[in-house]
């Protein structure tokens, strides 16, 4: 690259002080207001920047890398997932993608147990009754829960997240099982004290709370599609603080109307920040606005990879959260 400071372009708001450090750095276009752009002001930012740093809300296509023409060298994503990245795309025109891996993973473990607290222990439905004044005082049958301890948790996905969940579970006394494309080795199941199932089928039919915990990838759309979901057990909870799409949300949706199933915890929707109304309106259904990796730490710490990633660049060299296309 030349001796002068790279052109970065940043779509959304960032932590300050990674937006500071970003001024010091590099020639830096920030945003005032936290709205995401459009697909044509995406274009326009990718034709005048060397380096574009998108988050999860912005949707980076073929033609709109096309578009781009030959200055953009660097899309160094703020966030862990890239499925809104065709980085295919960008590997054929010689424009590198880097991500914030292995920043997120606890923060989102975290968030899985308090779903999973909030179903299982109807924690809104408690809460609703404080806000709106009527509660009477306790009763010996009043909004009754379950307990986690000696519940089976099958997690779906069985990645980094997956066996932060499986620690946090087994130290509520939960039975840990699990479905991921490879068996992980048996030292690790024996730390997690987790039980694997090449079924996915089989697993699903037999747990207590189903956690997902994988990426969204072609292989994984609808993962737990209407079929999958009717296997599950009537007094079953689901959770998803992964992506939406693994889930097929209309068939969830009407099986949780139906009390087909006992109740879902959702950080995540198929449709992005588009609520179907009618799982809005149900009562057992958590819903949450993808506040997974919402902390300041979690966030700043992901700005800083991406610092990381661009300077790297700057300097000549890959940048080391490289994704590269055949690792998805």
């Amino acid at each position: 690259m030349p001796s002068q400071r790279l052109k970065v372009a940043v779509t959304r708001r960032l932590p300050e002080p990674i937006e500071a450090r970003m001024a010091e750095l590099f020639d830096v276009s920030l945003r005032d207001t936290d709205t995401p752009m459009t697909r044509e002001e995406l274009v326009e930012v990718m034709k005048g920047a060397d380096v574009l740093v998108p988050t999860l809300t912005d949707t980076i296509d073929a033609a709109m890398i096309a578009a781009a023409g030959d200055r953009l060298k660097l899309i160094a994503n703020f966030g862990a997932g890239v499925d809104h990245i065709d980085v295919h795309t960008a590997r054929q025109r010689g424009v590198l993608v880097s991500n914030t891996p292995d920043v997120v993973t606890e923060d989102t473990a975290d968030m899985t147990m308090a779903l999973i607290l909030a179903v299982v222990r109807r924690i809104p439905e408690g809460l609703a009754v404080m806000q709106s004044g009527n509660w009477d005082g306790w009763a010996p049958t009043a909004l009754m829960g379950g307990r986690l301890a000696g519940r089976r948790l099958g997690i779906l996905g069985m990645g980094r997240i997956g066996q932060a969940v499986a620690r946090r579970a087994h130290a509520f006394g939960m039975q840990v099982h699990y479905h991921n494309r490879h068996r992980l080795r048996s030292e690790t199941e024996q730390d997690l004290q987790a039980t694997y199932w090449e079924s996915l089928d089989q697993m699903v039919a037999r747990m207590d709370i189903i956690s997902v915990n994988c990426p969204h990838t072609p292989s994984t759309f609808h993962l737990m599609n209407a079929r999958r979901l009717k296997l599950m057990k009537p007094d079953a909870v689901i959770v998803n603080t992964s992506r939406g799409e693994v889930i097929d949300e209309n068939a969830l949706t009407r099986m949780l109307r139906a009390r087909e199933i006992q109740g879902a915890g959702l950080d995540v929707l198929e449709r992005s920040h588009q609520i179907n109304p009618r799982l809005r309106e149900l009562d057992n259904v958590v819903l949450l606005p993808h506040m997974g990796s919402a902390t300041v730490e979690g966030r700043i710490e992901m700005g800083e990879k991406v610092l990381i990633n661009v300077k790297t660049f700057a300097d000549g060299h890959r940048p080391p959260d490289q994704v590269i296309p055949s690792m998805l």
